[in-house]
């Protein structure tokens, strides 16, 4: 069946929409016509274009929005509802006419037969490859209603955890902006008026003052040439790192950058840890985890060894000893991934080892802003003493002369 949405007049004259299901849009208006109603408009909001692929349009759902909907469809499911009727459910309490859209067009899928994990994956940019591999996985395993769960307990954390990363860069990367723009206002503006009153009394300079009215000089004349320049650098930059290969190189470099590479790298090996738990628990072979898994990695250093990794388990490999074998796997993830092997729980040990690197990667993010917060400020304070001193000391060298 097929979601038509549609406008139609009561007997009353009054405007009514809504969304039907129904084999055509012909079915659709004789139902509505049953109903009482007159259709004006009757419009199918399949997700599918004519030749059958999915259509490319932009995402709908957020990362926080998508693990709300998932947490409310576990809450139905494991209450008993069927998924249908859960379907049904969540698309009358959406409010977004976008999501509504969605959820009838994964609703009519449902009802037609397919899957849940196929007829999201009509909608790739809103429930990807590894949401839907855990899906399917979950709805071979009669597990839908508690993977589900689950899987919106990891959505959850990787949200919190991000945002708790952004939350600890974003005073420092204030800090630092506002003294950016105050330097160089000062350059541009300040420190000219003040050279011309010295230019005016022919007197000799301290060489801090020289320095000083050079890099004003400097920032009047060629300011806007080095700001194209920096623009056109950046935009270099952006398309180069476009390019996969120097995508990934620069990926790897920031792996191991001295001071926030460790951080990145515990970061990003917490979000594979996390999702490969998720996937093997679901019942998916580790083959295909890996590979869902590699599909989430947003560091290319990273993903290519996770790629890698997929080609020696393929060959016989175990998944500790192939990613022993890369170059940004972290130690801690070996050593979990190779006790749950031994064990036979597989799934909880990369859990615990996601959950461990997340909560150290927390307490490294505050230590760090912790102390870059005095740092950044200090740096301010010095250069702003400067720019004062290099104005003052002209100053008080004509006060001692008039003095004498």
């Amino acid at each position: 069946m097929t979601a038509f949405r549609y406008q139609a007049l009561s007997a009353s004259g009054q405007e009514d929409q809504g969304v039907v299901h129904a084999d055509s849009a012909k079915a659709a208006r004789q139902w509505l016509r049953q109903q009482g109603l007159t259709p004006l408009e009757v419009k199918s909001i399949d997700a599918q274009s004519p030749s059958g692929q999915p259509r490319a349009r932009r995402r709908v759902f957020s990362l926080a929005e998508r693990g709300m909907l998932t947490r409310q469809l576990a809450g139905l499911i494991n209450a008993g509802l069927p998924l249908e009727r859960a379907l049904a459910a969540l698309s009358d309490e959406a409010r977004k006419t976008t999501h509504i859209d969605i959820l009838n067009r994964i609703r009519s899928e449902v009802q037609s037969g397919s899957a849940l994990a196929t007829a999201l994956a009509q909608h790739p940019k809103d429930f990807p490859s590894e949401f839907c591999a855990v899906v399917a996985a979950a709805e071979q395993s009669g597990q839908l209603g508690h993977v589900l769960d689950r899987l919106a307990n990891e959505m959850e954390a990787a949200e919190q955890l991000k945002g708790k990363l952004l939350g600890a860069a974003l005073y420092p990367m204030i800090v630092t902006g506002v003294a950016i723009v105050m330097v160089i206002f000062l350059m541009a503006y300040v420190v000219p008026q003040v050279a011309s009153v010295f230019a005016a009394r022919e007197q000799a300079l301290p060489w801090l003052t020289r320095a000083l009215l050079a890099m004003s000089q400097g920032v009047q004349s060629h300011g806007w040439a080095a700001a194209i320049a920096m623009g056109l650098g950046i935009g270099f930059f952006m398309l180069l790192y476009r390019k996969p290969d120097w995508r990934t190189r620069i990926d790897a470099w920031l792996l191991r950058t001295p001071l926030f590479g460790p951080l990145l790298l515990d970061y990003h090996n917490a979000r594979l840890a996390a999702t490969l738990s998720l996937l093997s628990g679901a019942g998916l072979p580790i083959l295909k985890a890996i590979k869902a898994a590699s599909e989430t990695v947003t560091n290319h250093g990273l993903k290519r060894d996770v790629d890698l990794a997929h080609d020696l388990v393929r060959e016989g490999a175990s998944l500790a000893a192939a990613l022993d074998a890369q170059t940004h796997c972290a130690r801690w993830l070996i050593v979990f991934a190779r006790l749950g092997e031994q064990t036979g729980q597989l799934s909880e040990m990369l859990g615990r080892a996601a959950q461990q690197s997340a909560d150290r990667v927390q307490r490294k993010a505050l230590a760090l802003a912790t102390w870059l917060e005095p740092l950044l400020i200090l740096l301010m304070g010095l250069m702003v003493l400067a720019i004062v001193m290099s104005i003052l000391l002209p100053i008080m060298e004509l006060n001692s002369f008039a003095t004498v």
